[in-house]
């Protein structure tokens, strides 16, 4: 898919590397007019509704409903929600649904992440966006009929409640119950679920549950509503994503309708795990997004700033941490547009088997790439990125809400190894001598 536009016109922050190369800089093959104008409309979208609010926001600990669904009525949120569902909602640029791609996908991710509070973003649809793939893959034409339009009038919104107090990225060990009633009505749900992303103001929790025996086959999913007797919900304190409701679920003794069960009983577990192909290449194209910001910021400082009677560009240490930083996040951008690449061309698209290794690989790189740009962006700053607002104002912010980018998800030690894993097994089915 040749682009139409050998360079195309300057874009975004003209600082070296701010911005991926084909926005400013180089010829790529990957994007054409239509990826120019999801830029553009989210890039504008973001400057004018998001960026003046974020601090404030943030500050406040929740992003205000009329700001949540003017988000959702604006083509932002959910572009892989099938038009039937959307309620006439357009997607980002006027693309039409059959016309968008995995690139677009991964332009939209990269322009969100100019919402440096990753709180504010999780906000404003992080829930939603983890917690209603399953219903729109796996679920019934019933079941999307009933939950999937009240996404785009406020009346619903989801979160992923996977997270246990016991254990994280271990999902086969979950210990929340849902036992069958005699007439097989209802399941009745007990157990606990924490750091779930958007919960306290969700309607519905796409939750990972025990129906059978231990490990990963007796896994299912139901869609709880979240207004239902036995249910209790309460936020979570933590260092950063004020604005993003972590929260913790108690359930009591829930009675869910059977007719909630997503897919076939004892079958959740490949739901939610194709699901996280997603979420890991999401969080790894906002890392990126993010890790560029560290730079900008950095840079920008590096120029202005003024040392020993010249600027801190002038030093050679300095020049050091900021090529650092550009080393990583364009070789990182090239892997992630590999894996578009593939994927917009594969059977499973984001969700084949064969990129899982890929995509958990380059969620943990992001991580790696965000911790040392974040660092080094702070050593430039020096304490102007230790206060809050001032000019290190989204360095310091960044710095507070990187770590649940890195291990939201999945941790990079368990997702490292699953990547080796399926890997060795994917060289032996290659014919491979290991």
């Amino acid at each position: 898919m040749p682009s139409d536009k050998a360079v195309a016109e300057p874009f975004g922050n003209r600082a070296p590397f701010a911005e991926p190369s084909w926005y400013n800089a180089l010829a790529s093959p990957y994007y054409k007019e239509s990826h120019r104008r999801v830029r553009d409309h989210v890039r504008r979208y973001v400057d004018e509704h998001i960026a003046p609010n974020i601090q404030e926001w943030e500050e406040n600990g929740h992003v205000p409903d009329e700001a949540r669904l003017r988000y959702a009525r604006a083509g932002l949120a959910f572009p892989e929600l099938p038009g039937e569902y959307r309620g006439g909602v357009p997607l980002p640029g006027g693309v039409s649904i059959e016309e968008w791609d995995t690139f677009h996908s991964l332009v939209l991710g990269y322009e969100l992440s100019k919402i440096w509070a990753a709180g504010v973003s999780a906000g404003l649809s992080g829930g939603t966006t983890i917690g209603v793939p399953p219903v729109i893959h796996h679920g019934t034409d019933e079941q999307k009929k009933r939950w999937l339009p009240g996404i785009f009038t406020g009346q619903t919104s989801f979160c992923l409640g996977c997270t246990e107090p016991t254990g994280g990225s271990d999902l086969a060990n979950l210990r929340t119950t849902a036992v069958k009633t005699e007439d097989g009505a209802y399941y009745v749900v007990n157990g606990h679920k924490k750091w779930i992303t958007g919960a306290l103001r969700a309607t519905h929790m796409t939750t990972a549950v025990r129906t059978g025996e231990q490990g990963t086959g007796g896994i299912s999913v139901l869609v709880i509503p979240l207004d239902l007797a036995g249910i209790s919900r309460r936020k979570i304190k933590n260092t950063g994503w004020n604005a993003g409701d972590s929260t913790w679920v108690t359930l009591e003794n829930v009675k869910v309708p059977a007719d909630h069960l997503i897919g076939q009983e004892n079958s959740g577990f490949r739901y939610i795990m194709t699901n996280f192909n997603r979420e890991r290449f999401l969080l790894a194209v906002l890392m990126n997004g993010q890790a560029r910001i560290c730079l900008e910021d950095a840079w920008a400082y590096a120029m202005d700033r003024q040392t020993f009677g010249k600027p801190l560009m002038a030093h050679q240490s300095i020049r050091h941490k900021l090529v650092a930083m550009a080393r990583y996040v364009e070789s990182h951008w090239a892997w992630l547009e590999q894996i578009a690449y593939h994927a917009q061309r594969a059977d499973g698209g984001r969700m084949g088997a064969e990129l899982a290794s890929r995509i958990a690989l380059a969620k943990v790189h992001g991580g790696r790439l965000l911790e040392l740009a974040n660092r080094e962006a702070q050593q430039v700053f020096g304490g102007a990125a230790y206060q809050r607002g001032g000019v290190g104002a989204r360095v310091e912010q960044i710095g507070r809400d990187l770590r649940v980018n890195i291990v939201g998800g999945g941790s990079e030690e368990i997702i490292s190894d699953l990547a080796v894993r399926q890997e060795i097994g994917a060289a032996v089915g290659r014919g491979a001598k290991l």
